[in-house]
């Protein structure tokens, strides 16, 4: 077998050749098969310049039948093995990168304008010939009548044997002839078509232009035109047909009669109405599927004034279990039942239901109030889900979570429903699922800023966005700076400086937190060697201290020990100008495998704090086993010291914690300091070092130093 052709050109031969062998063996023609083909090349050009054009122009198309008729292929057979090829090969060959169905329809078009300018050919050639044996008659009288009587004989063999159907009519609509495929299409003998009007055949899926043409043509302002239209048949079924209607004149240019082609595409038609199915409909369910729903979402949105719409978007909750316990198939068949009972909740007008795919599900209503609609309907589908489904003799129990959106048409895209309704019935899954929420946009808005700080967040440490504060940590006994906490921040290019709080929780998410934790430890490492080196200069008593947290992911990391490690002797630090914060959540059960880093930085000469202590419920005697120097004792129990007196119940713990810190010789820090009241009852209560705003906001480097330095000169 040959290779397939490869480029246009080659194609384009590869189409003359077909036609060329096709049509040559009832060609009366004295060129060879060779010679013939070259002759078919550029007809062949011509015809897939009329495929593929903007526009289609019939002209051309019946220029090219014309041509056949010059070509000596005046044989009926000719023009049928004709339109065969073209029918077979021309889109396969000559219509690359086109939508199949659009070059499928030019197809059909182009083949019956060349019917046309065949049959108005041969018409010609005939006439042609007639006056030539007008004007020869009385040499060649005998010649004459010979030459007329084959000439009439081929355009009635043309006119019988061609494939597509063919009548002619005056122009006054009176049918006068029809060949034997129009009436086989209609399923009536001659005679029953015959005599009727064409004015009698119209159809109520009549497009608007069809009888406006109609009426232009019959009157001479118009050579052709070409429509889909519909037929009724005598047996009350309908014929589908693609119409050309020409014109035809004398030879003054007198308009005379009139020519339909008919091609019978009932049956593509109706396959195309069955592959339309296919392609909006969901193959498990017979919903409709999600192209389907989002051009009915789109026609609602589009809706005119004082339209309104409402969208449930439902997830079946933890359909992944009955999936994964009883396998797909039982899955399905729970998918189908579910399908079932919604359609069942959405049959009043304006409203539908779609499968989005998998266990998602769509129901849509429409009109001009549908605030109290779209409730009711989203109760009855709560409501429909409450029966449990039989699937293989097992009673299952469906639940479901259902985002609800409602609002005037025309505001927002079907994107954004769609995305509102998919934030709302997140929400009410993490509510509990089993329940439908209310789109609220101040949450759509938060969902959708997290998303977009997710996203941002590679990028930012690339184009470094980051930048680190520095709160200072206090000896509460002198009020000396003993160092300082490392606070990372994000300039954030549209949302101005954010805070840990913001972004941590999604570092932590997306894995970033890794290699951001890396860079806050390096700048914050940076940071403590400048510090130690001007406080060697201005004679400060004890060194500073940086204090870096430690998110849970780090703590897993493999490389955390020897990243820690690498960083310090880069900068040229003692282990003992780190401290490394864990919160306590953090080590609430923590076996020996988490803690084994933690006791090798430790070993080095790292301090560990236990972050936020007292938030996590832990056990007091698990801190014997933790590799920590220092409890940082978390704000909630210092709050009530800010006023006079304080909790005598928060004095006692305080107190109890800082004797237990001691005995352990753990030193304690208390954060959240913001009176001088409060700092001077921790200091009596015997805590060692504090922060908060009474001694600094977090702030810049420098105003750290400037702090030390105040301190150190008295």
């Amino acid at each position: 077998m040959s290779a397939e052709p490869d480029g246009p050109e080659d194609r384009l031969r590869r189409f003359a050749t077909i036609w060329s062998r096709a049509v040559f063996p009832v060609t009366s023609t004295s060129s060879t098969r060779p010679e013939f083909e070259a002759q078919l090349l550029p007809l062949a050009r011509r015809l897939s310049e009329v495929l593929r054009a903007r526009g289609f122009d019939a002209a051309e198309a019946r220029a090219v039948g014309a041509a056949l008729v010059d070509a000596h292929c005046t044989d009926p057979e000719a023009l049928s093995r004709t339109l065969d090829c073209v029918d077979a090969y021309l889109v396969l060959y000559c219509g690359e990168d086109g939508d199949p169905e659009d070059l499928r329809a030019r197809s059909a078009r182009l083949q019956h304008a060349m019917a046309a300018g065949f049959a108005e050919a041969l018409r010609a050639r005939t006439l042609a010939e007639q006056e030539a044996i007008a004007q020869a008659a009385l040499k060649a009288q005998g010649v004459v009548a010979e030459a007329l009587h084959a000439s009439e004989a081929r355009f009635r063999a043309v006119f019988e044997g061609a494939a597509i159907g063919i009548g002619i009519a005056d122009l006054d609509g009176n049918v006068l002839q029809v060949n034997e495929a129009l009436m086989r299409m209609f399923g009536v003998a001659g005679p029953t078509l015959g005599g009727r009007r064409a004015t009698e055949w119209t159809h109520p899926d009549d497009a608007p232009q069809t009888w406006r043409l109609y009426d232009e043509l019959v009157r001479g302002e118009r050579e052709h035109y070409h429509v889909e239209k519909a037929f009724y048949r005598p047996d009350g079924t309908v014929l589908w047909t693609n119409l050309t209607v020409s014109l035809l004149r004398d030879a003054d240019g007198t308009p005379q009669y009139q020519l339909a082609l008919m091609e019978d595409t009932t049956e593509r038609r109706l396959l195309n109405l069955r592959l339309r199915y296919e392609a909006t409909h969901d193959a498990l369910t017979g919903l409709p599927n999600r192209s389907f729903f989002f051009e009915r979402l789109e026609k609602a949105l589009s809706a005119g004034p004082g339209q309104r719409f409402g969208l449930c978007y439902l997830d079946l909750d933890g359909f992944k279990t009955v999936n994964d316990s009883l396998g797909h198939a039982a899955g399905d068949r729970l998918l189908v039942e579910v399908a079932d009972r919604l359609q069942a909740c959405a049959t009043a007008p304006g409203e539908m239901v779609a499968r989005l795919g998998g266990d998602e599900f769509v129901a849509l209503t429409t009109g001009p109030d549908t605030r109290h609609g779209v409730d009711e309907l989203a109760a009855r589908i709560m409501n429909a889900l409450l029966a449990p489904v039989s699937v293989d003799g097992r009673e299952l129990t469906v639940r479901g979570s259902i985002g609800v959106v409602e609002g005037p048409a025309g505001e927002r895209s079907p994107a954004e429903v769609l995305r509102s309704a998919d934030i709302t019935m997140y929400r009410a899954k993490s509510a509990g699922g089993n329940r439908f929420e209310l789109a609220d946009p101040e949450a759509d808005a938060r969902v959708i800023t997290r998303h977009g700080l997710t996203t941002a967040l590679p990028a930012a440490l690339e184009r470094g966005e980051f930048f680190i504060e520095y709160q200072p940590l206090v000896h509460l006994g002198d009020g000396s700076v003993r160092g300082a906490e490392a606070l990372v921040r994000w300039l954030h290019p549209q949302h101005g400086v954010l805070g840990p709080d913001r972004f941590i929780p999604l570092a932590e998410h997306t894995g970033l937190i890794v290699p951001l934790g890396r860079w806050v430890l390096e700048q914050s490492v940076r940071q403590a060697r400048l510090w130690r080196e001007r406080y060697g200069e201005g004679g400060a008593a004890g060194p500073l201290r940086i204090n870096v947290n430690l998110s849970p992911c780090q703590l897993t990391h493999p490389g955390l020990v020897q990243d820690t490690v690498d960083i310090l002797e880069r900068a040229g630090v003692a282990p003992d100008a780190l401290c490394l914060e864990v919160t306590e959540s953090a080590l609430i059960g923590a076996d020996d495998d988490l803690l084994k880093p933690l006791r090798r930085l430790a070993e080095m000469g790292v301090d560990i704090a236990l972050d936020d202590f007292g938030t996590g419920y832990s056990n007091l005697a698990n801190l014997r086993r933790l590799p920590v120097s220092v409890l940082k004792l978390d704000r909630s129990f210092t709050q009530s010291m800010q006023q006079f007196p304080a909790d005598p119940v928060d004095l006692k713990i305080v107190e109890g914690i800082v004797a237990l810190a001691h005995s352990l010789d753990l030193a304690v820090t208390v954060e959240g300091v913001e009176t001088g009241a409060q700092a001077e009852q921790l200091r009596i209560l015997g805590c060692d070092t504090a922060q908060g705003w009474y001694y600094a906001r977090p702030g810049p480097p420098e105003r750290l130093h400037e702090l030390a330095l105040v301190d150190a000169t008295g």
